[in-house]
């Protein structure tokens, strides 16, 4: 009989019949930069012929059409999506990706191992090759409460698994350079694994201790002079372009024939809403095309380069041995996917049928104390109150001071100056902390917008311009067991359950879709003017990103790593 290795060898050399022949169209080879008039043999999983003429048991014209190696997202938190990752496999593999390197530490900061195995159990039914990253900073730091603890000890149960690939972005470089043990104990266990990196704008002495630990990728650069000091130094960048941290346009410099090598792509965080209105790496790639980015360089960034990077071995090209994850184009600037093919299979409804569900965890995660509009209040101080100041389009925040009306007893909000309230309320039950302070950027004029999404411990975190309003909002979550909701004028006219974890929906992307469409609506009808007001408002308590946050446990100067007052 037969064995499954001399079948591939007697499709490639065609003594029989591939499984499946593309017929008809060109592939770009991502060696040359040459279209390759060809067609593409297909046996099971693996591509077994190309440059000839084969016959298959299914033949498919593709005339016209170019094929392209499947895209790789390498960085993500598929619970950012807003949906479970069978939902995020339906919703996103139709544009190409066929690899997604996530990153599940949003769910582990909630839900702890419970949460990893939840993601590992996914990932090895979903149709898309799912892998893993071990979350590595689980609290990301001592400046806040989170809802789990992952010690190294309770890590390495998972560093064999098929869908493990190493420890994932390693976001105390503080903890680092100061050789904290825990730290230590974390990165001296993956040495001679993939260690990826979190360290925005570090450079200098400071960013060649952090290197020195190991650490190889790095998704947070948002300048190309420090994108290329990091290439360098030997990391491998990847272009991040999210709903909310968008650094394509920074980076398109050094997406070039010349250092594609040494780049790739990825999303971070993107939901379903601008997956439909502009779609997910493909966008990246149109984008880089029409911004004068030779096509080879993003071609090679969204295949070839990632799978390097990440030590995936078995895809990236159009060649015989390799992974048939392909994409049928109908041009490289268009980049709109008119099939794809993971591991071999012909993307369909039906085939996602064919998957086993993975039953949900964490669905009473919302522990929050009840508050009411007193909660909200901020005594008055001398001199100046420190302001966060949100940047469109980017996670990076701005320490600006102000100094702010008074009202009785109480600092109160400058909407002249566009600075409103914001708090983060503890919601793993654990101490019932409450902080208050102000952000400026949203352009919200009355009510109040709240989320259990709130990077990386996912408290309550709630902006507003009214103390009714925000606590009638955060109390809401409570309700509906986590989500996002608009309160104006002490009526809820927005939300959305997101029941896992505080994180993710029960229901099909398409509602998750359809319904963000409404928040949006509601959120505008505030006066907010961030095009993502939602995922902006879910980065103001990420204490590991320049340069003023605010957790549960106060205002935190990130600069110094510690909290204000």
């Amino acid at each position: 009989m037969t064995s499954r290795l001399e079948r591939f060898i007697d499709q490639g050399v065609g003594r029989v019949p591939a499984d499946i022949v593309l017929k008809g169209g060109r592939f770009f080879d991502l060696v040359t930069g040459e279209l390759v008039q060809s067609d593409i043999a297909i046996g099971a999983d693996r591509i077994v012929g190309t440059s000839g003429n084969y016959e298959g048991e299914t033949e498919i014209d593709i005339s016209g059409r170019i094929v392209v190696p499947g895209f790789i997202d390498t960085h993500l938190h598929i619970e950012s999506s807003l949906v479970t990752p069978h939902e995020f496999d339906r919703c996103v593999l139709p544009y190409g990706v066929t690899t997604a390197i996530c990153d599940p530490h949003e769910i582990a900061n909630v839900l702890g191992a419970a949460g990893i195995e939840f993601f590992l159990e996914s990932a090895l039914e979903t149709i898309m090759d799912i892998r893993v990253q071990l979350s590595s900073c689980v609290p990301a730091t001592h400046l806040e409460t989170s809802g789990a603890d992952l010690p190294i000890e309770r890590l390495l149960p998972f560093r064999d698994h098929p869908k493990v690939i190493g420890l994932a972005e390693f976001m105390n470089f503080p903890g680092v350079i100061h050789k904290d043990p825990v730290c230590m104990a974390k990165l001296d266990a993956f040495q001679g694994g993939h260690i990826d990196g979190h360290a925005p704008l570090l450079s200098g002495n400071d960013l060649n201790g952090y290197l020195s630990a190991g650490i190889r990728t790095e998704h947070e650069c948002t300048t190309a002079g420090e994108a290329l000091e990091k290439i360098r130094k030997g990391m491998h960048i990847l272009v991040r372009e999210g709903s909310v941290s968008k650094d394509l346009a920074a980076l398109i410099p050094i997406i070039t024939e010349r250092l594609s090598p040494f780049l790739a792509l990825c999303t971070d965080d993107r939901n379903p809403l601008d997956i439909a209105e502009q779609g997910h790496l493909d966008h990246m790639i149109r984008t880089s095309i029409a911004s004068g980015v030779e096509p080879l360089a993003i071609y090679r960034a969204a295949s070839i380069s990632a799978a390097r990077a990440f030590g995936l071995k078995d895809r990236g090209l159009v060649a015989p041995g390799w992974r048939a994850d392909l994409v049928v184009l109908d041009s490289l600037e268009n980049c709109r996917a008119d099939m794809v093919f993971s591991a071999g299979r012909r993307v369909t409804d039906a085939l996602f049928s064919s998957r086993r569900p993975v039953a949900p965890i964490g669905l009473d995660s919302v522990k929050a104390r009840p508050v009411n509009a007193a909660h909200f209040g901020v005594p008055v101080a001398e001199g100046e109150t420190p302001v966060i100041g949100v940047m469109p389009g980017k996670i990076i925040t701005e320490h600006r001071r102000y100094r702010l009306p008074v009202r009785g007893n109480e600092t109160t909000v400058d909407l002249a100056n566009d600075i409103i309230k914001v708090a983060v309320i503890e919601r793993h039950g654990k101490n019932g902390n409450h902080a208050n302070g102000f952000v400026q950027g949203f352009g919200l004029k009355k009510g109040a917008i709240a989320s259990t999404v709130g990077h990386d411990s996912h408290n309550i975190c709630v902006v507003g311009v009214s103390e009714d309003d925000m606590a009638h909002a955060a109390n809401r979550l409570g309700e509906i067991k986590g989500g996002f909701v608009v309160v104006e004028d002490g009526k809820v006219t927005g939300e959305i359950a997101l029941p896992i974890a505080g994180l993710m929906s029960l229901e099909p992307y398409e509602e998750v879709r359809d319904i963000l469409h409404h928040l949006r609506k509601a959120a505008f009808a505030l006066g907010a003017t961030l095009e993502e007001p939602f995922l902006q408002l879910a980065f103001l308590p990420l204490p590991v990103i320049p340069h003023l946050k605010i957790s549960d446990r106060g205002m935190v100067d990130v600069d110094k790593f510690a909290l204000i007052g």
